[in-house]
C-alpha cells in the first residue's frame, strides 16, 4: 500500500493536470449543451412546421446516434475530404458532449415549458403582453424551476460521459488513471477514480440544488437557496407551503 500512496505523489501532477481537462471539458460541454437545450427547446415548439420538423430532426438525431461515434466522427473524419476540417481535441469533446446532452436538455426544455399550467398563458393573453415577454417574464421562470432537477441529471451524466473522450488522445482524469493503474493496481487507481468523480459530481449537484431553491424561492416556494446549499435535499422536502423566507 506504501508503494501505491507513493506512486500516486509521483503521478499528482499529471493527475491534477487530467482532472483540469475533465473539468474543461464538463464546463464547456455544459454551456454549450444549456445554449443548444434552450434554443431547441424552443423552436421545437414553434408553430411554423419547418421551424418545428428542423429542430425535431437535430433533436433526434443527436439523441438517437451513440456520443462515441459522434465523437469519432468530428475527430476522425471530419478531416477527410469532402469536409477538411480539423477541430482541436478538447473542442472536438466539447462539440460532441454539448451537442449530445443538449439533445437530452432540449427535451427536457420543451417539457417543462408545456408543464407549466394553462392558467398562466391565459393570464399573459390577457395581461395583452407580446409573445416574447409572455415568454421571458411569465412562462420561462416557471419552467425554469421546473427543469433544474432534469438538467442536473443531464450535467452529472455529461461530467460521466467525458471519460470516453480519451479515447480521441485526450488525457483527461479517466487516461491519467489507467496510467496509473499500471504503476501501482487495479483497485487502487480505480476506487481513486470514483472517488474524485463523486466529489466533483457531488459538488455540481450542490449547485444545482442552489439554482433550484433560488428560482422557487424567486416564485415565493421553497427554502431559501443558502439552506439548500447545506442541506442538498431541502429542495425536495420543502413543499409549496413551505415557510418563505428572504434570501
Amino acid at each position: 500500500m506504501t508503494e501505491n500512496f507513493e506512486a500516486l505523489q509521483r503521478a499528482l501532477p499529471q493527475i491534477l493536470d487530467g482532472l483540469l481537462i475533465t473539468l474543461e471539458l464538463t464546463v464547456g460541454g455544459a454551456l454549450l449543451a444549456f445554449v443548444i437545450a434552450i434554443a431547441f427547446g424552443l423552436l421545437a415548439r414553434f408553430k411554423n412546421i419547418l421551424i418545428r420538423g428542423f429542430a425535431r430532426v437535430v433533436i433526434e438525431f443527436f439523441r438517437g446516434t451513440s456520443l462515441l461515434v459522434q465523437l469519432f466522427f468530428f475527430f476522425f473524419v471530419l478531416p477527410l475530404p469532402p469536409f477538411n476540417i480539423e477541430l482541436p481535441a478538447v473542442f472536438t469533446g466539447v462539440l460532441a458532449l454539448g451537442l449530445n446532452y443538449g439533445a437530452y436538455g432540449a427535451e427536457v426544455v420543451r417539457g417543462s415549458i408545456n408543464a407549466v399550467p394553462n392558467g398562466q398563458w391565459e393570464a399573459t393573453t390577457a395581461l395583452s403582453l407580446s409573445r416574447t415577454q409572455r415568454m421571458w417574464r411569465v412562462i420561462f421562470p416557471q419552467a425554469w424551476a421546473l427543469m433544474i432537477p432534469s438538467l442536473n441529471n443531464l450535467l452529472i451524466q455529461l461530467l460521466k460521459g467525458t471519460a470516453v473522450v480519451y479515447l480521441i488522445t485526450i488525457v483527461d482524469l479517466t487516461a491519467e488513471l489507467n496510467k496509473l493503474r499500471i504503476q501501482t493496481d487495479v483497485f487502487f487507481a480505480y476506487t481513486l477514480g470514483l472517488i474524485i468523480y463523486f466529489v466533483i459530481a457531488y459538488l455540481l449537484s450542490l449547485i444545482m440544488n442552489a439554482l433550484e431553491a433560488r428560482a422557487k424561492h424567486s416564485l415565493g416556494q421553497g427554502t431559501r437557496w443558502r439552506d439548500a446549499v447545506a442541506t442538498p435535499d431541502a429542495v425536495a422536502d420543502a413543499g409549496p407551503d413551505a415557510k418563505k423566507g428572504v434570501v
